[in-house]
């Protein structure tokens, strides 16, 4: 994750994330960013080469639209934006307003193709929309 702090952006790393659930994701992500806010972050954590995707949400700063840079030496980084209403056609002749966040992927080509970076910010974008809170 990207954190910004007093000292400066800091990219800590979530270790084995891909085997956490979303609950606990979410208690190590927020763990994780205030240890470099304060300051105490373990140092393994923040090393470059620890990484090979970084998820930076500029959402909690009203930020509608972004290109993530890649952390070198890491391959992508997921930009999440703010949640906004936008009209939609609900069908039937009904207009109204539905919650949108946009996302944006940025990869590095020479190491994950078009194709499968596509397929997979698709499937990030199906998960959100079913996505049910407990």
């Amino acid at each position: 994750i990207a954190v910004d702090t007093p000292r400066g952006l800091m990219v800590p790393t979530v270790k084995n994330a891909d085997r956490l659930s979303l609950r606990e994701l979410s208690e190590q992500l927020k763990a994780v960013a205030e240890a470099c806010r304060k300051g105490n972050i373990n140092p393994e954590l923040i090393q470059s080469t620890s990484a090979s995707f970084t998820v930076s949400n500029l959402g909690s700063y009203g930020v509608e639209m972004f290109t993530p840079v890649i952390n070198l030496p890491q391959t992508a980084i997921l930009g999440v934006c703010t949640i906004i209403n936008r009209p939609a056609d609900l069908g039937n002749n009904i207009f109204g307003f539905i919650p949108y966040m946009g996302l944006s992927l940025t990869y590095d080509h020479r190491a994950i193709d078009g194709g499968p970076a596509t397929l997979f910010l698709k499937e990030i974008k199906t998960q959100i929309e079913k996505f049910q809170v407990d």
